[in-house]
């Protein structure tokens, strides 16, 4: 599955709030709409310097908005992402 990158401006960006986002401390991975809830998914094991705490907190973040914006998630962890 190719995911292609959602658009958003660094102005539209600095103006998400930190709840916006999959790893809000970070501002990374933004969640306001389909397209990036795909985008944080597919990118998620990229993301660098975080903890398995924030990653747990962010999965369900990401989770919420994948129901939120009808998307459906088959892995019931972050740490399935990747494996087949």
């Amino acid at each position: 599955m190719e995911v292609m990158m959602a658009e958003l401006s660094a102005e539209d960006r600095d103006e998400l709030e930190k709840g916006d986002f999959a790893f809000p401390k970070q501002r990374k991975e933004p969640l306001e709409n389909a397209s990036h809830v795909r985008n944080a998914i597919a990118r998620f094991n990229q993301v660098k310097d975080v903890t398995d705490d924030e990653r747990d907190a962010a999965w369900k973040r990401i989770k919420a908005a994948a129901k939120k914006f009808d998307i459906e998630v088959s892995e019931k962890s972050w740490r399935e992402i990747g494996t087949d």
